[in-house]
């Protein structure tokens, strides 16, 4: 693995003064690289890989198409800027305000009842982006799988102003 060359004198030098001579090490790297290779080949198969967290969404291949669902199965939450969350079921014009404390037991009542529920949901553009995310998880949290995010349209709006007001 390693040598070292001691300098020993050479039989043509005699009589003359010594030189001394520098001793030279060689050291073998062969061992070494195979305990890196062995290390490297170690950790990478025992170090675990963390999958990105992503959500996976279903897009429509074109915006003209139309999907058709059924109404007794849609079930339309309608979110404020304040936070204020309104649901009506199917194309249903009443509207009833519902707290967020209380959404996840609601949506979790009205997936037993009904299995191929599908949630829209339309948020206000002045929201804040946090209330969505709290939204979108309370309806993970539900385990419904089949939503949609849609912004509140004008109709939307006078409609709440209606209930509101």
């Amino acid at each position: 693995m390693a040598a070292v060359d001691t300098g020993a004198p050479r039989s043509d030098q005699k009589g003359k003064k010594k030189k001394k001579r520098r001793l030279s090490i060689h050291i073998d790297m062969t061992p070494m690289v195979d305990v890196i290779m062995l290390l490297l080949t170690f950790f990478m198969l025992t170090t675990v890989f963390s999958r990105p967290q992503a959500m996976e969404l279903n897009l429509p291949p074109d915006f003209k198409t139309k999907v058709e669902v059924a109404e007794s199965a849609l079930l339309t939450l309608r979110v404020t800027n304040d936070f204020k969350i309104y649901w009506s079921m199917g194309s249903d014009p009443k509207l009833q305000r519902i707290e967020f404390s209380d959404l996840r037991r609601f949506l979790i009542e009205r997936k037993n009842a009904n299995p191929k529920l599908i949630t829209l949901i339309k948020i206000d553009r002045d929201a804040t982006y946090n209330n969505m995310v709290d939204l979108i998880d309370e309806v993970n949290l539900a385990e419904i799988n089949r939503f949609s995010l849609a912004p509140m349209t004008a109709d939307d709006k006078k409609l709440l102003a209606k209930v509101a007001g």
